[in-house]
């Protein structure tokens, strides 16, 4: 299930928040930062921007970087309902898949080729495994 878009804006503070928690979920997935680069269309001075907690930095993210966030959010939101340790909800990303999707790929490369389709097929992969638990 995918968090809906404002039609509108979102403002500084929405946009420094989702890019932050995307980053920390990405590094603990174990993503170098050319893929959480790629993955969430952010240039690498904003990644390394978004870091550190610097409260007064701010940044203006588009309705794209914003439901790249919202993927990558609801993504680890069904990794943590399918999986009860923190070894595989975030060791999971990075593991060789064979599925017939992946063929081989873990879903952190094929996300990391930086096109939303990739993303989203990776994100409805994971989603479909979750079952019925929302």
């Amino acid at each position: 299930m995918t968090v809906a878009l404002q039609t509108q804006g979102f403002s500084k503070q929405q946009c420094v928040t989702g890019l932050r928690a995307a980053v920390g979920i990405l590094e603990k997935w174990g993503a170098s930062s050319d893929q959480a680069c790629r993955i969430l269309r952010i240039s690498r001075s904003t990644y390394t921007r978004a870091k550190p907690r610097d409260p007064d930095w701010s940044v203006s993210l588009d309705s794209d970087q914003m439901q790249r966030i919202s993927f990558v959010l609801n993504i680890h939101a069904a990794l943590r309902l399918i999986f009860d340790n923190p070894e595989n909800v975030y060791g999971f990303p990075a593991m060789a898949n064979d599925n017939e999707f992946f063929n081989g790929r873990s879903p952190l490369e094929i996300m990391a080729q930086g096109d939303m389709i990739s993303l989203y097929e990776t994100f409805r992969r994971i989603d479909v495994l979750r079952g019925a638990q929302w």
